[in-house]
């Protein structure tokens, strides 16, 4: 049985357009990317969840987030030895293109972070990528380079483990 857990994750954007992404490893699902973000804290909104991690993930404390969601999406994985089913919000935000700004190892020790990038619209369309999360990222950020934010974010639904290893 996977416990239900909510989580808020950033779409940081430069004014290339490329995404600032996360590689992780994780026991369960292996080798993936994906945005700043993790795990609601009792109390706490799914807006003011995003802005938290994409400090203590980045050391970026002047990234604003107006409250755009890019998409929901739910999938399963497991953290820290316990079978999850993660719902995310995922926002939309804009920034500079930069380096990490703080000393962020002890928190991406803990999340199994391994190294992060900004990836160019490109760099997501290509075949050969690594997984993504979620896998429909780059179809999503096409669309908001060509359209703007969503006027109602896209929901997902449950995507499958299959489903998160595109390629």
């Amino acid at each position: 049985m996977r416990i239900p857990r909510q989580a808020a994750r950033v779409a940081v954007l430069d004014p290339d357009g490329s995404v600032f992404m996360f590689r992780y490893d994780n026991e369960e699902v292996g080798v993936h990317w994906a945005m700043p973000g993790g795990g609601m804290d009792p109390g706490e909104t799914p807006l003011r969840a995003a802005a938290r991690e994409l400090r203590e993930e980045t050391g970026w404390e002047d990234i604003a987030l107006d409250g755009a969601v890019l998409c929901l999406w739910e999938h399963d994985f497991t953290r820290a030895g316990v079978p999850v089913r993660q719902h995310e919000h995922i926002f939309l935000a804009y920034g500079p293109h930069r380096d990490l700004t703080a000393d962020v190892a002890a928190a991406h020790a803990e999340d199994r972070i391994l190294r992060w990038r900004w990836w160019s619209p490109e760099d997501l369309a290509a075949d050969d990528a690594e997984p993504l999360w979620p896998p429909q990222l780059p179809e999503l950020l096409a669309g908001v380079r060509r359209n703007g934010p969503p006027a109602v974010p896209v929901d997902l639904g449950y995507v499958g483990g299959e489903a998160v290893t595109r390629g």
